[in-house]
């Protein structure tokens, strides 16, 4: 399996990834509603704002995964892990751990210090990512679970709580999405 960098020229196959995964997953509806959120993604963000890494196996793409600015109100540079897809024949394997984790080893090289996701916990927590509350770092939007606003801390310093409003990419910053 190899992990590399996206790159814009793999945008059809990353766009039907993600919408054939979620497809799978959580119904056509579903699928095409993170489809057209990577499309939107990959067509519409900064270059500065945005990294992608894809996961090959024999020249095709099986996975993928987007990591984009959070603004944050104390000057942090800050991430949010979204969205995140492996080929439903490739989930089980680690695929998706390992994209997470080349990510996190790239966002610190860069010198990111906060990443969050939105997610399931239970997943979350094998790649170091812990609950929070809104008290410790608010979301963009107004989270419909709760319990999945998840972070860590990509420096040597623990998660300290951030007072104040926080801003994500546009293409995110739909109340569906949260």
């Amino acid at each position: 399996m190899l992990l590399e960098l996206f790159s814009a020229n793999q945008s059809p196959a990353v766009i039907q990834l993600f919408t054939e995964v979620f497809s799978d997953s959580e119904g056509k509806e579903e699928g095409q509603l993170i489809g057209h959120l990577v499309t939107d993604i990959v067509a519409n963000t900064k270059a500065e704002d945005l990294i992608g890494f894809v996961a090959l196996e024999d020249k095709e793409i099986v996975a993928s995964i987007f990591f984009s600015r959070l603004v944050l109100p104390n000057k942090q540079a800050g991430y949010i892990l979204s969205p995140v897809a492996v080929a439903t024949r490739q989930q089980g394997k680690g695929v998706g751990q390992k994209l997470i984790n080349a990510g996190i080893k790239h966002l610190r090289a860069l010198g990111g210090e906060v990443l969050v996701t939105y997610g399931d916990p239970s997943f979350y927590s094998k790649v170091g990512f812990s609950q929070i509350s809104q008290d410790m770092i608010k979301a963009p939007l107004v989270l419909s679970h709760p319990e999945g606003w998840l972070a860590q801390s990509l420096s040597e310093e623990p998660l300290v709580p951030i007072t104040g409003e926080t801003a994500c990419i546009e293409a995110l910053n739909h109340q569906k999405y949260w």
